[in-house]
């Protein structure tokens, strides 16, 4: 598939779920990566005004799990997201955040994925590592 049809997937697999919720956009991909971004606003800050670590990984986990997917055979597989860490370094109040996925281990049964938060000038926010099953379909 074309980098155009791989990103046209993602949306469409979005639709009606907590990326849609999030407004998350798959903006970049690659042979190891996938690249996606989402707004930061109020819809998902924490009390204090802060962009929610859990916001963070719910974006980490789209961005992994979607980046597994583009590596199975989905008629014979499914993904599933058994762990997720994750490590707040910079606090963000405003504007946009990008999370990049990158492969550590591609195996036939378990994916590794390093998954890089960012602002708009490229400052990490979070660094987060998760772990894909890849399970036969029944």
């Amino acid at each position: 598939m074309s980098k155009a049809e791989i990103l046209e997937l993602c949306k469409n697999m979005s639709k009606n779920t907590l990326m849609e919720t999030l407004n998350i956009e798959y903006i970049d991909v690659g042979d190891d990566f996938l690249t996606a971004k989402m707004p930061v606003n109020s819809k998902v800050h924490q009390p204090m005004g802060l962009l929610h670590g859990g916001a963070s990984v719910a974006l980490a986990e789209s961005v992994g799990s979607a980046a597994s997917m583009l590596f199975v055979d989905l008629k014979q597989f499914e993904v599933r997201g058994i762990e997720i860490s994750a490590n707040h370094l910079r606090s963000k109040k405003e504007g946009e955040v990008f999370a990049t996925a990158k492969i550590i281990h591609k195996g036939s049964r378990l994916h590794l994925w390093e998954i890089k938060i960012t602002d708009e000038e490229g400052k990490l926010i979070s660094l987060c590592k998760l772990s894909n099953m890849i399970l036969p379909k029944l």
